[in-house]
């Protein structure tokens, strides 16, 4: 079970001009085998959180669990794929993905065995001896997601993979990564600014306030388990849209004013 729990979260850092809270008292749950969305405007804490569970960043006070166990470092139950370009140019696409399972002292056999099996699951099967300057943006971004499934964690976690795209790209890539969700019954928590791509994936979303960040929102997506592009035009999808951005308008008007009152 790779159920996801936040107990009363604060993160606290120290800048020159004092304390900063980034997070404060978030309590959530992700259930296993679910894939939940965080939105949340610039600034708000999105990313901090997601570093928290993964162990990169400790919390000052409270506590995550994932599977029942404290999360007090990175471990191999928990895979992370960033917003940043992270393949290894001068590797081909079947190198980057065994790379993660060298690191991890997998058998050689098998390291090959759970990249052919990922590298076919993100869609890129006759692409393994390719380089990434030789595929898209999007294609290197199922390579990053590849890495990560190829380790087999429990939880995924996802720091606005696609923010470099466009937007066309966006919707059709993230319907295929909500297929691979459903394939491979892993526990998701995705971070983005895009209130359609966090509809589209998500069988929940939840909206974060601005600085300090906190849930101020929780929105269950009551469509079709089974659901493609094309629903972004449906009724019900317009419907979530407008109460997701009813919750975070107010957030994103109040972190635009004080950046500005800042510069």
């Amino acid at each position: 079970m790779s159920t996801i729990q936040l107990d009363d979260i604060r993160v606290e850092f120290d800048t020159p001009s004092g304390k900063v809270v980034a997070v404060n008292g978030v309590t959530q749950q992700v259930p296993s085998g679910g894939f939940v969305s965080l939105v949340g405007p610039s600034g708000c804490g999105k990313s901090t959180l997601l570093a928290v569970i993964s162990g990169l960043t400790r919390a000052t006070s409270g506590q995550v669990a994932v599977g029942g166990k404290a999360v007090t470092r990175p471990g191999r139950g928990i895979g992370v794929v960033f917003q940043e370009e992270s393949t290894l140019p001068w590797r081909t696409v079947q190198e980057n993905v065994q790379f993660a399972l060298q690191i991890a002292g997998v058998d050689k056999g098998e390291q090959v065995e759970r990249a052919n099996w990922a590298i076919d699951l993100v869609g890129l099967k006759g692409f393994e001896k390719s380089y990434p300057s030789m595929l898209s943006g999007g294609m290197r971004q199922r390579v990053a997601l590849a890495r990560t499934l190829a380790l087999e964690p429990g939880v995924v976690l996802m720091d606005e993979p696609f923010a470099a795209l466009d937007q066309q790209t966006r919707i059709f890539l993230g319907a295929e990564v909500r297929d691979i969700w459903q394939r491979s019954q892993q526990t998701v928590l995705f971070v983005t600014h895009d209130i359609s791509e966090a509809i589209l994936l998500s069988q929940q979303v939840w909206v974060m306030s601005y600085r300090p960040g906190r849930i101020i929102d929780v929105i269950d997506v009551d469509l079709p388990e089974h659901r493609d592009a094309s629903i972004v035009s449906s009724p019900a999808f317009n419907q979530l849209h407008n109460r997701v951005w009813s919750s975070l308008q107010e957030e994103s008007k109040r972190g635009f004013r004080q950046q500005e009152t800042r510069t």
